[in-house]
């Protein structure tokens, strides 16, 4: 950190109970010694007043008060859900169907990593106005209707929204969390997303994101994208006349 002028603490989100906030109260305390002119946290937008016995969730206002009580500029931002979460490996997007905690009516906030970015060099440039604050940060906010009708646009293929069985969700105190924190939770609590484009204009939406950023993540291989490969790839279309020709050879000796 030496001769830095600020520090931005973003902390991985697997390490093990307890390291989280060890490593975070370090970096605080590593920006106070050497004199960092601003220290900014990345927290968690649900971040609450009362511990939820979700130990990455409980790591962070330890972190954020630890940050308060350091002799140091701080500003602690709190992103909404990351749009990379929603195309983990557990939603059955290769299954034709789409399951998350929402209602289909139900509205959630979501930010893009690159938004974060450009939120944060904006706090950077304006300590003053930032020093001591608390800021949410979003970037778009969508429905599970949204969730099918975007996810089914990329994926060129239906896909059909359904909310987490509540029986998954009571098995679960991580999604349990989750579920209540969207529902009268730190999560429900949404920003207003006239003032972020205020501070960066170019917002990402999720539609944008997933059609771009995204693309690579999605899980799914649409007929339409199979189809421009085999087009622009004639290796690739050698190997499948092969294999075809082989199976119609096997099928003839049958």
């Amino acid at each position: 950190m030496d001769g830095a002028h600020g520090v931005f603490s973003v902390l991985p989100g697997n390490l093990p109970d307890g390291e989280e906030v060890r490593v975070g109260r370090m970096i605080g305390d590593m920006a106070a010694e050497i004199g960092i002119a601003h220290l900014v946290y990345s927290s968690g937008a649900s971040v609450g007043t009362e511990l939820t016995g979700v130990p990455r969730v409980d790591a962070k206002p330890q972190i954020e008060a630890h940050v308060r009580s350091l002799p140091v500029t701080a500003t602690i931002v709190r992103p909404m859900i990351f749009m990379d979460m929603l195309l983990g490996p557990n939603y059955g997007l290769d299954q034709g169907r789409y399951t998350f905690f929402l209602k289909p009516d139900q509205e959630m906030q979501l930010v893009a990593v690159d938004d974060i970015g450009a939120f944060v060099a904006v706090i950077f440039a304006n300590k003053l106005q930032s020093a001591g604050r608390t800021v949410k940060l979003a970037s778009d906010t969508v429905s599970g209707f949204d969730l099918q009708t975007i996810l089914s646009e990329a994926a060129d293929q239906p896909i059909r929204y359904e909310q987490f069985p509540q029986a998954a969700l009571a098995a679960s105190p991580d999604l349990a969390h989750m579920s209540r924190s969207l529902d009268n939770g730190p999560l429900s609590d949404h920003v207003d997303l006239a003032e972020m484009r205020a501070i960066s204009p170019d917002l990402t939406s999720f539609r944008a994101w997933i059609a771009t950023s995204g693309r690579k993540t999605l899980p799914i291989v649409s007929p339409r994208q199979i189809s421009q490969h085999l087009r622009s790839n004639a290796e690739t279309r050698y190997v499948l006349l092969a294999v075809l020709f082989s199976h119609l050879a096997e099928i003839c000796q049958a």
